[in-house]
């Protein structure tokens, strides 16, 4: 299901975008000069050649399309590496002395703090539908007699990791501001071991899983689970989805630059169809973090 390019050589085999199975695909070949001055290191789960192109239209974002953007507006030559952690991009081609890293934002925070990177949220990406959010899904089997969040309670819950927000946070806190109780639990790494933990534990009882926004379509789309199989029965509170960090070496001159190229990609149409975008890249805002 992954769409082979020359700029996107896999080296292993999967039938499942990395976005939702969590499965690690080797050898993305990065775009752009090796000794360029700016590393771009992109994990968001959205990017093309970290998902498929299984859902027309969607999670088929080319940031090598916003790499050329940026090269063309900075003056500046412009490497991007995809991968799934910014621990694995470290690890796999460095991350240069001056790096702006692209994702999740809850994603990005935790593996930064884990390497103990400087990081400073200047952007966040708008959707297709302009907004800057996305939100956990609770989700049972379809023939689960729960029909809501109220439902839930003394249900077995399966998580999702500590540094996905939408998958672990923000839905406690949903279930304890609603004084629900839950029995158990165990996290899941990604929204495809969730899903079919769900389906696969057919004796089970009382059991609820959460998936991000996002991940529902590709789950579908690329016949992880048949539509109808899981039912919503409640949601998060929205958190931030992808945001843009700067890392490294960058004066204040050159941060203020790439902030307003950033924001300029609203006025290319096509960057905007490429980056599955409405508005663009909009200034970070610390609002967006409650």
């Amino acid at each position: 299901m992954f769409k082979l390019t020359r700029r996107y050589v896999l080296k292993s085999i999967a039938v499942l975008p990395l976005a939702t199975i969590g499965l690690t695909v080797f050898g993305i070949e990065p775009y752009g000069p090796k000794n360029a001055e700016i590393t771009m290191v992109v994990t968001d789960p959205l990017a093309l050649p970290l998902a498929c192109s299984c859902v027309q239209g969607f999670a088929q974002r080319k940031y090598e399309k916003l790499a050329d953007f940026l090269q063309s507006k900075l003056g500046k030559s412009v490497r991007v590496v995809w991968s799934e952690s910014l621990e694995k991009a470290k690890n796999e081609h460095g991350l240069g002395s001056k790096t702006i890293l692209i994702g999740k934002d809850s994603v990005i925070r935790f593996d930064s703090k884990k390497l103990k990177m400087e990081v400073t949220a200047i952007a966040q990406l708008t959707d297709v539908a302009g907004s800057v959010k996305q939100k956990g899904m609770f989700v049972v089997r379809r023939d689960d007699p729960a029909a809501s969040l109220l439902d839930l309670e003394g249900y077995r819950v399966l998580w999702g990791p500590e540094k996905c927000t939408e998958k672990s946070a923000s839905p406690m806190s949903k279930l304890k501001e609603l004084e629900i109780e839950t029995v158990g639990g165990e996290v899941c790494e990604t929204c495809t071991v969730a899903a079919r933990k769900l389906i696969d534990e057919t004796n089970a009882t009382k059991v609820a899983g959460i998936i991000s926004s996002y991940a529902e379509r590709l789950l579908i789309g690329c016949g992880t689970i048949e539509k109808g199989t899981l039912k919503i029965v409640g949601e998060s509170d929205e958190v931030p989805f992808i945001s843009v960090f700067l890392s490294g070496q960058f004066t204040i001159d050159e941060k203020k630059k790439v902030l307003e190229t950033l924001v300029a990609v609203r006025s290319s149409k096509d960057l905007l169809v490429s980056m599955e975008s409405k508005d663009g890249f909009v200034p970070y805002s610390e609002s967006s973090q409650k």
